[in-house]
This record gives structure tokens, C-alpha cells and sequence, in this order.
């Protein structure tokens, strides 16, 4: 394993510095490092986003360095933070290729990009992660109660690096479920108005009249 000045540099290569010393942005990052790079131990505020996650991708490479991204999702909480260094995470039955399992077989390597769209939030994950086969305790621990999937192993993620992006172009959406609770909520409240514009009206018609 390469020993790295800072932490950053897991993405930051020579290359890539040599790249934003040209096109000017070197000096910015220069002192990111200086303060020490981006953070290694995951923060509590952290940990909340993460495991309030619906939706995560997960890259790999294989042993020819050819990358691959899959989507993993389930209810909130599917993602777990073990401790300030590991997130772990039940893998579901799916279509059985394994290319991830077997491009971690090959290559440990890995990263996770989480993407909020309502808060318009996206933390980069860098780290090493490994598959955990015949582990009942621990895909039982991972396992999101009364989720209707099966957990065929487990997956650990050992964070070496993360850094959260600006908001910037990332489109603002909503989950489906929480737009049809918004809708529902909606159509009690006009429900509720209606009932009281029909009791007042009610009440103005057997107001006395002045005669």
C-alpha cells in the first residue's frame, strides 16, 4: 500500500495536481492539504446522511484496472456505520453476475457515492472493501427489519477517505413516497376546509334575520 502525504491524495495523484496546477485550481487544494486533507474517520453528522440513504453506487475495478459501478438500495438504514472507519451493508439476492464480488477478489479497492437529491447533498467515499460469506451474525445484524429481500452475504467498507461536494447542478427531486404522503396531506387539509365552509355556511343560513 502507497503511503499517502495526505489523505486527499487517494484521488489527488501527480497527475491530477499537475492537471490543477495548469488550469489553476492547485493552490485551492494546496490548502486543503495543508490542513490536513479530507477526513478519514466517519463523523457523526456523516454517519446520519449516510444511513438515512435510500440509494448508493458502488465502484470497483477488476485486476485490469477496468472499472464498474452497481446501484445498491433499500429502506433507510440498509446502509450501517459499524464504527468511524466501516459501513456494512447485507447483499441482496440479485442477478448473480458477481462482478463486484469478483472485482474485489481481485482488487480491493472501492468507492461509494451517495446522492441526496432533496437536500441536494453528495458524499465521495474512498476505501478497500470485501465480501463476507457464511457470516449469519453479521448479515443478520446488516439485514433492514421486514425488508422483503434476501441477503445472500455481507459487504464491509473500510473508509480510507471521504469529501462532500457543493450542491452545485444537482437537480432537486423527491421520493415517491414522500410526495404521495405530501398529496395526502393535501387532500385532507382541503377536505377539512370544505367540511368548515359547509358548516358556516350552515350557521349563516339559521342566523336570525332583522325584520
Amino acid at each position: 500500500m502507497n503511503v499517502r502525504a495526505f489523505t486527499s491524495d487517494v484521488a489527488f495523484t501527480p497527475t491530477v495536481k499537475a492537471i490543477q496546477a495548469r488550469k489553476g485550481s492547485r493552490e485551492a487544494y494546496s490548502r486543503v492539504e495543508q490542513r490536513g486533507g479530507w477526513r478519514e474517520t466517519i463523523t457523526p453528522d456523516v454517519a446520519a446522511f449516510i444511513e438515512a440513504q435510500t440509494s448508493v453506487f458502488l465502484a470497483t475495478a477488476n485486476g485490469e484496472g477496468q472499472p464498474y459501478i452497481q446501484h445498491r438500495g433499500g429502506p433507510a438504514g440498509f446502509l450501517k456505520v459499524l464504527d468511524e472507519h466501516t459501513i456494512g451493508f447485507a447483499d441482496f439476492s440479485g442477478n448473480r453476475q458477481f462482478i463486484t464480488q469478483g472485482n474485489l477478489e481481485d482488487n480491493d479497492q472501492a468507492f461509494l457515492f451517495l446522492i441526496d437529491y432533496v437536500l441536494r447533498q453528495r458524499i465521495k467515499i474512498w476505501g478497500r472493501a470485501r465480501v463476507v460469506e457464511d457470516d449469519p451474525s453479521l448479515t443478520a445484524q446488516l439485514m433492514p427489519a421486514n425488508y422483503k429481500a434476501r441477503s445472500e452475504q455481507a459487504i464491509l467498507f473500510t473508509v480510507s477517505a471521504w469529501d462532500a461536494n457543493c450542491p452545485q447542478h444537482i437537480p432537486q427531486r423527491f421520493e415517491a413516497a414522500d410526495v404521495a404522503a405530501a398529496l395526502a396531506e393535501r387532500d385532507r387539509r382541503i377536505e377539512r376546509l370544505e367540511q368548515e365552509i359547509v358548516r358556516l355556511r350552515g350557521d349563516a343560513g339559521k342566523a336570525p334575520r332583522e325584520g
